[in-house]
């Protein structure tokens, strides 16, 4: 298996990151990861402008250009002759002496790491999985932005030990204020007196690569959507449940906490369009640019 660090291609076993990188000592740099269908990286533009954006919130600055970026991801994932395929990105402040100062750190970390994507079991799409309200609660936005995609992710695994401990697939964390937010990696979405409600950005959450595009093909199918602050108890009084990222997509959700929904026809329209759209765009980006794929 081979790694892209910094500027070339070496085995995972070579792959080193120094202990003074920032990143480790601090959780300080940024991160996007893609999905990759049939040697198509899907919708990689969105996910490096939102690493641009991400790098521009922290003052960081990403030491390749967007197309250099591009042929790295896809040096990578030919090297390791994958086209079913996950891929993380990662860019981190660097190596750099003990303490905050970001100038400590002259040169930015940049991994790329790619490994086979192994399906879900289709059981969670055909039966759903279970969540759980979180006793953590999510960061405040006005402490730590939302918008940033940070390698700081503490406050996700504390609810996901939760998760774990009531033997369940994810946690859903609430905000300060009480409203939903979202998952550990993941954002929520529910349906209400046949509308399709999900956390507003302004609850504090990830403006999701993979949300964004479910509200607009449920738009596009004549689906009402309402993003705003939701109580736990209005996701409890939910007829169906479903939760997205870039892997899992649109899955289902048949549980959470003590309460169970069945999957419901909006979670599979959803899944059935957005399946369609990923076919759609593996076949125009092979149109477009042939020679990545040869």
């Amino acid at each position: 298996m081979f790694v892209y660090l910094n500027n070339k291609l070496v085995l995972a076993s070579e792959a080193k990151v120094s202990v003074f990188d920032h990143g480790f000592l601090y959780g300080d740099g940024i991160y996007e990861t893609m999905r990759v269908y049939d040697g198509v990286v899907f919708m990689l533009d969105e996910h490096i402008q939102r690493l641009f954006r991400s790098a521009s919130f922290i003052g960081l600055d990403i030491p390749k250009n967007i197309s250099d970026i591009k042929i790295a991801i896809y040096e990578t994932l030919q090297a390791n002759k994958l086209t079913n395929a996950y891929v993380r990105l990662t860019v981190s402040r660097g190596e750099g002496p003990i303490g905050l100062d970001p100038d400590f750190c002259k040169e930015p970390t940049f991994v790329i790491m790619t490994n086979e994507f192994k399906s879900y079991p289709k059981s969670y799409y055909e039966d759903g999985i279970k969540l759980i309200i979180a006793n953590v609660r999510r960061n405040l936005k006005e402490a730590l932005n939302p918008q940033i995609k940070s390698l700081n992710f503490l406050n996700n695994i504390l609810a996901k030990i939760e998760a774990k401990q009531a033997d369940v697939y994810e946690a859903i964390m609430l905000n300060v204020e009480g409203f939903i937010a979202e998952g550990t990696i993941i954002n929520i979405f529910f349906v209400k007196d046949g509308i399709l409600c999900t956390p507003s950005l302004e609850c504090g959450i990830l403006d999701g690569i993979t949300r964004a595009l479910v509200i607009d093909l449920a738009v596009r199918n004549g689906i009402e959507v309402r993003e705003g602050e939701f109580t736990k108890d209005e996701l409890y009084n939910a007829s169906e449940v479903f939760i997205t990222n870039t892997t899992m997509e649109v899955m289902p959700v048949c549980r959470v906490d003590d309460k169970g929904f069945k999957v419901g026809e909006v979670s599979r329209l959803l899944l059935k369009k957005y399946r369609q759209e990923v076919t759609g765009y593996v076949y125009e980006k092979k149109g477009e640019h042939p020679s990545i794929w040869e």
